[in-house]
């Protein structure tokens, strides 16, 4: 019998065989990546609702998709859906509607928006139930279905799962801006652990709506340079304001090595470490000191059992607000030292807005799309860079190199800090 394939710490080893990807920018990784790769940005007047008297008009929506009549919560389950088909077909695995193994989904909190909350109220044809009463009659019925797949994000897991067919009961995931990468965390802990050979782990938000909006803007959380709006987000310049909303999703189609080599997959790289720490400072800033945000990162590189001059590139979390971008590169600079200065930093962000809970996950596809084709992707409208921040941020053009191990930042609202550490096989 072969002996199965483990890493340096006596773990299984957990490659990736499929991935997909949809944001501002397009539908699939082809269109993603070639506009990625030229500098082109998603960020767009939003024609979704009104936004007379608003501060901020801009966001990143992704609008290549029919999900009418619009609601949040359909969009989120249309666009991990699209992912996901994508990661599965070029994994190969499984068949159609049997997913070997579960599922990991990085989704918003619970809400029920306006809309949605004027048709929970409104009459229902050909009887008088509405509201309260309405809610009631479902009770007893036990017949929830309706109400469930109108309002509930907690849907879009179910939603995935009977369509994949994967295996035990979906897991729902919300750690803010760090979710994404926490679902690739979770799938590759449960393959580590012999749980599963396989795992479909995906990252999806579509909270471009209008009190998502107005709350980031109370927060004075978002830019306001709102013309022309793919020149509002600037991740690490001086002149950064904030950052732009976006929606997108991401999925990666996780495997234990030895299961993937056994069906003949191609590999696309192996997730060699993950690294979350908790921050209990701030509801919305982080911890002066960085000891966070420098125990993820140092996690991560640990967790992956490289050494911090083995990354040859960094895609940041780089959302473009004073102090965030400051944070990530203090702590970049604790962990990484002198090696931070020649290491190639690029902010996805700069092009596809922030895709809050989906961000981690979509930007460890960009990660992976970079050891593939060897292309670091820039940081457009980095014309103004903030001595505070000396890094090789690489600016507006797309740079050739060669890169087999990259560290990708999470870090999120309410102390949530992930890093994935991503290699070539």
């Amino acid at each position: 019998m072969t002996r199965e394939m483990r890493d340096n710490k006596g773990r299984r080893v957990v490659v990736v065989t499929g991935t997909g990807v949809v944001t501002s920018l397009g539908l699939g990784k082809n269109e993603n990546w070639t506009k990625l790769t030229a500098g082109r940005s998603g960020i767009r007047r939003i024609t979704r609702f009104p936004t007379e008297g608003l501060r901020t008009v801009i966001a990143g929506t992704v609008d290549c998709l029919d999900v009418g009549p619009y609601s949040a919560p359909a969009l989120t389950i249309a666009m991990a859906m699209a992912a996901a088909q994508e990661a599965l077909g070029e994994a190969a695995i499984g068949s159609a509607g049997s997913f070997p193994g579960p599922l990991y989904l990085a989704t918003p909190p619970a809400e029920l928006e306006w809309p949605q909350r004027r048709l929970l109220w409104e009459e229902r044809a050909g009887d008088e139930l509405t509201g309260y009463k309405r809610l009631l009659a479902a009770a007893r019925a036990s017949r929830h279905e309706e109400l469930e797949e109108k309002f509930q994000f907690a849907s879009a897991a179910e939603h995935l799962a009977r369509r994949f067919g994967t295996r035990g009961l979906p897991v729902s995931v919300s750690t803010a801006c760090a979710s994404g990468a926490t679902a690739i965390q979770l799938g590759v802990e449960a393959i580590r652990r012999g749980d599963a050979d396989a795992a479909l782990c995906i990252g999806t938000d579509s909270s471009v709506q209008l009190e998502a909006l107005i709350r980031f803007s109370l927060l004075s959380a978002l830019s306001t340079r709102n013309d022309p709006p793919e020149l509002a987000s600037r991740p690490f310049s001086k002149d950064r304001d904030g950052f732009v909303m976006a929606e997108g999703a991401g999925a990666l189609i996780l495997e234990a090595y030895d299961s993937a080599r056994a069906r003949g997959a191609a590999i696309l790289g192996v997730v060699k470490g993950c690294g979350e720490k908790a921050d209990d400072f701030h509801r919305t800033r982080s911890r002066p000191d960085g000891t966070a945000i420098i125990g993820a990162i140092r996690n991560a590189i640990e967790d992956a059992g490289v050494r911090p001059d083995e990354i040859d590139y960094i895609n940041a979390h780089g959302t473009s607000t004073p102090e965030n971008d400051k944070m990530e590169y203090l702590s970049l600079k604790a962990v990484l030292g002198d090696h931070l200065d020649k290491t190639p930093i690029s902010s996805n962000k700069s092009m596809i807005g922030h895709t809050l809970s989906a961000a981690g996950a979509v930007e460890a596809v960009f990660s992976l799309l970079s050891i593939s084709n060897g292309v670091v992707p820039p940081t457009i409208n980095y014309r103004n860079p903030d001595p505070d921040i000396p890094m090789d941020v690489v600016p507006d053009t797309s740079r050739s190199a060669s890169v087999r191990t990259v560290l990708s930042n999470s870090f999120g609202f309410g102390g949530q800090n992930a890093s994935l550490v991503l290699a070539a096989l």
